[in-house]
């Protein structure tokens, strides 16, 4: 007999789709388009390596010890810098360090977030922040988007009344690959600052554009404009995703509630991990390291449109990213993208995501697919768009 009762919060609690799909992914002869996951070939093994012999050589006590909840200061202080130098004056006390972004976004569910409470999330948005945000039991609003991004003028002033805040990817947008236009980003921080309404902008990818020209940070605009905004960065895309460090830019009275959320969770982040970053980082080693991931991800982000230029139904589109690492595929409206994976994976051997998990309305869109195109060779992605383009053809 059982003699325990999960909380109302872990009984709605579901699996990531996502993790279930690379439980599939793990049969040796299945391609996978599904998952998130940084290329290795972009980790630096080496020069990480190095900075961790130079860590445990030099300071191993320091290393080895608990840390403050806030980050190892050096490495605050050169997150405060490199923002300051692309032209936005962030103080070191507006940084906090957390391990990995997933865990800035729970953390920002404990600060803002509670049964009921309003957020407003793009449509469709990062599943891993529905999950973590879903925790706290909120009500999403949707804002709609298209192309371009979401689309300011769906914030509405009934919308945005007593919201918590609007969270958004602005660049290379996970699932879509969108990126956020200038004048939309304008038009944001402007209804922003009209509605009192903070805007959380999470940015994993935004070092990852290989096509055009970079655009201001939410961040950057919002502070010209006075709106208020939290920035989340990491060092999972351009460095290793394995060591969970990322971080939160936002105004010190958020970062001194943040710190005492974070040190009721973890009291602090990995010490020996953020002295290694810093390390690895703090001579400019980026400036390098980054074009090489940059290069890379371009290659295999235009074999794959390729590919399905040549491959897919004439009466199925996509989006074109301009970085990042994900592109959205849309389907006649017929078509349920959940229900076809089954197919896909055992006639196929292709796995994708399904679009409906972005979403957070009651009526969900079913007819989308997330590909991922940064882990897979170039043979395989011509194996698997093949196989995923006849599959199509079957259906449509």
């Amino acid at each position: 007999m059982d003699t325990y009762t999960f909380s109302t919060a872990a009984q709605g609690l579901s699996s990531s789709v996502i993790r279930e799909i690379l439980k599939v992914t793990e049969q040796p002869k299945v391609i996978s388009f599904a998952g998130g996951l940084p290329s290795p070939k972009s980790f630096p093994v080496q020069e990480i390596k190095d900075s961790f012999d130079k860590v445990l050589k030099d300071y191993p006590l320091a290393a080895l010890q608990y840390g403050p909840s806030e980050g190892y200061r050096p490495l605050r202080e050169w997150i405060a810098a490199d923002f300051t130098q692309k032209g936005v004056k962030v103080d070191v006390d507006e940084v906090l360090v957390v391990s990995g972004s997933q865990q800035g976004i729970e953390m920002l569910g404990h600060c803002f977030v509670e049964p009921g409470a309003k957020l407003l999330v793009e449509s469709p948005t990062y599943l891993g922040a529905l999950q973590a945000f879903s925790l706290f039991q909120p009500h999403y609003e949707t804002v709609s988007t298209d192309d371009e991004g979401l689309l300011p003028e769906s914030i509405t002033a009934e919308k945005a009344k007593n919201a918590r805040f609007i969270y958004c990817l602005p660049n290379f947008q996970n699932p879509t690959g969108r990126t956020l236009s200038l004048a939309r980003r304008q038009d944001l921080v402007k209804k922003a600052v009209e509605h009192h309404l903070p805007i959380v902008e999470d940015d994993p990818y935004g070092e990852l554009r290989y096509e055009g020209e970079a655009l201001p940070s939410l961040l950057q605009l919002g502070r010209e404009a006075g709106a208020t905004v939290i920035r989340f960065g990491t060092f999972s895309k351009i460095l290793a995703p394995g060591l969970r460090m990322a971080y939160i830019i936002a105004p010190k009275e958020i970062i001194a509630k943040l710190v005492q959320i974070k040190q009721a969770i973890d009291l602090h982040s990995p010490s020996i991990n953020q002295m290694a970053i810093y390390e690895t980082i703090k001579d400019g080693f980026l400036k390098t390291h980054i074009p090489k991931i940059q290069a890379l991800y371009q290659a295999q982000c235009q074999y794959m449109l390729n590919a399905m230029d040549k491959e897919f139904p004439k009466n199925v589109s996509w989006t074109r990213p301009k970085g990042g690492m994900f592109l959205w595929v849309t389907l006649p409206e017929n078509v349920d993208t959940t229900s076809l994976l089954k197919r896909s994976v055992e006639e196929k051997s292709v796995a994708y995501v399904p679009g409906e998990a972005f979403y957070t309305q009651a009526i969900k869109p079913k007819n989308n697919m997330r590909l991922s195109f940064v882990t897979v060779s170039k043979e395989k992605i011509d194996e698997g768009i093949a196989g995923l383009g006849a599959l199509l053809k079957e259906v449509i």
